[in-house]
């Protein structure tokens, strides 16, 4: 069943919509998934925060032009699934990796970040990236070792202090 015209211009706005504020893509050839499949994905997509649409190849070059992810726009061939990161750059590499491991008919082909176009084998880079929880984690760790270290430093000189008289006192009750 083909779109309308109307339909045709909803779904490049709303692609387009999408893109603009996405902070990655990957399109992948979904060629052999079943429905079941496709529907598992689409719920796990939800559930991470990336949007996740088959769209015809024209529309999809149509609605990613003027957006960071024009670069994709040439080698959109073969009926590929477009994935855009809505919240952080790896949410939408993670779960088309881990989606890819258990179905082998799921076959990434376009990755897409900044405004360029990455190796298709680049994805397990882009997906070991943090979420923004792991990333405020990690620099909260940073910024907070040289206080830690400080901390500890302080701490020793008292410590030291105490085994010293402490081993004094062994070698003064020894003597005796």
């Amino acid at each position: 069943m083909s779109l309308t015209l109307e339909q045709k211009k909803q779904v490049v706005a709303e692609v387009a919509q999408v893109a603009t504020s996405a902070h990655s893509a990957i399109a992948a050839e979904y060629r052999g998934l079943t429905v079941d499949q496709l529907t598992d994905l689409r719920a796990k997509a939800r559930n991470e925060g990336v949007y996740l649409r088959v769209v015809k190849n024209t529309l999809a070059r149509r609605a990613v032009e003027g957006t960071e992810f024009e670069c994709m726009s040439a080698q959109l061939t073969g009926p590929l699934m477009l994935a855009f990161s809505q919240e952080d750059p790896g949410a939408a590499a993670r779960l088309i990796d881990a989606f890819a491991k258990d179905n082998d008919k799921l076959v990434v082909r376009l990755v897409a970040i900044g405004g360029s176009l990455l190796d298709a084998s680049d994805i397990k880079k882009l997906a070991s990236l943090p979420n923004r929880e792991q990333a405020i984690s990690q620099l909260m760790a940073v910024m907070r070792a040289p206080l830690d270290k400080l901390a500890r430093t302080l701490n020793e000189v008292p410590g030291k202090l105490v085994r010293t008289l402490a081993a004094v006192k062994e070698q003064k009750d020894s003597a005796s």
